[in-house]
């Protein structure tokens, strides 16, 4: 997400979407979205191997593993999510980089900005604390890269994080790759704040403070 947008500007625009949730036919939610349930009272989603409750009565979420505040853009990757999911997906297809999800391009110099480079700057030289944090988020091993996990963002998206580490030579890389059809569950902006909530979590996991930019 831009820095030039004010935590006011966040704020108002969550409790907006906090306000479409209420809109939204809850069992028809839980048709469409795989490893979504309810309790009678809230819908139990998970995002990044935590659980979060989303009351039926008034939206709020609240995480059911962590003491720590839910986030305003945790908060917006599922109110999201709920909003835009389609009724029919397409098929899976192959995996691919942000840039070749349908209308990601307006959406790519950031995505490269705030989100690859930060992944292969805090990363580098950490390649084990890396691996770590992706098994305690109970990533899935992948024979591609140096260091290649499968996360589940929530069940109906996995998200790829694939990592070289660097050498006298050349810096770190990094990659992260998205199912062509993650866009028909929602809108694609809303994968850049994904992608951005899967560092935060391998950084708070690996203890490894996220880098502030670029080499």
């Amino acid at each position: 997400m831009e820095k030039s947008i004010s935590k006011d500007n966040y704020e108002t625009l969550c409790a907006d979407w906090q306000k479409r949730f209420l809109q939204l036919d809850t069992d028809a939610l839980i048709k469409k979205l795989p490893g979504i349930y309810s309790d009678g009272s809230r819908l139990m989603i998970p995002h990044f191997h935590r659980r979060y409750a989303v009351s039926l009565q008034d939206g709020s979420i609240r995480c059911l593993d962590s003491d720590i505040p839910v986030s305003l853009f945790t908060k917006l990757n599922i109110y999201t999510l709920f909003w835009y999911c389609k009724d029919k997906i397409s098929d899976p297809d192959d995996w691919i980089p942000f840039r070749d999800l349908k209308d990601a391009s307006p959406f790519g110099p950031a995505f490269q900005r705030s989100v690859i480079h930060i992944f292969s700057g805090t990363f580098s030289g950490h390649i084990k604390e890396l691996e770590q944090a992706c098994l305690s988020l109970g990533g899935r091993k992948l024979n591609i890269s140096d260091m290649g996990y499968e996360l589940d963002a929530f069940p109906c998206i996995p998200v790829r994080f694939l990592f070289w580490d660097g050498d006298d030579e050349f810096p770190a890389q990094s990659n992260i790759l998205f199912r062509r059809n993650c866009v028909d569950f929602i809108h694609v902006e809303s994968i850049v704040s994904i992608a951005s909530e899967g560092l935060a979590r391998l950084s708070e996991a690996s203890g490894i403070p996220l880098h502030s930019g670029g080499f």
